[in-house]
C-alpha cells in the first residue's frame, strides 16, 4: 500500500481533486492538505510522517514544506508537479494533468488502470 499526500496552499481545489482522483485506485492510500493557516485541512507533521510520497503543486509549496516540516521530511520523497492554481475542483483538465504527471511515478501497475 503506497501512501500519497497531495499538498497545495488552501486545500480547496488542486490537492482535494488529486485526493479524490487517486483514492479510487487500489493499493493507494491518499490524503491531502494545505500549507496555509486558512487551508480547509492544514498540513500537520503527522500527515507528513504518514506519507510515502508527498506531491506538491508548485515549487513555492516545496519551499514552504521544507521550512515548516524539515524534521519530518527525512528520507521522504517530495515531488513537485508544477501545476498552477488555474483550475477548479475536479475540472477535467486538472484530472487529466494529475493522472499524466502522477501515474508514471507510481509504476506501471497504476498506469494501466
Amino acid at each position: 500500500m503506497k501512501k500519497l499526500l497531495f499538498v497545495c496552499s488552501q486545500n480547496r481545489l488542486r490537492s482535494p481533486t488529486a485526493e479524490t482522483v487517486f483514492s479510487s485506485y487500489e493499493g493507494l492510500e491518499v490524503d491531502s492538505a494545505g500549507l496555509d493557516r486558512e487551508a480547509e485541512i492544514p498540513l500537520c507533521s503527522s500527515a507528513v510522517e504518514w506519507a510515502d510520497i508527498i506531491f506538491v503543486m508548485e515549487q513555492s509549496h516545496r519551499n514552504k514544506l521544507s521550512k515548516k516540516f524539515r524534521p519530518w521530511l527525512k528520507n521522504k520523497r517530495v515531488v513537485c508537479l508544477d501545476i498552477p492554481d488555474n483550475y477548479q475542483y475536479m475540472e477535467p483538465a486538472l484530472v487529466e494533468l494529475l493522472k499524466k504527471k502522477v501515474l508514471p511515478l507510481l509504476g506501471t501497475f497504476w498506469v494501466t488502470m
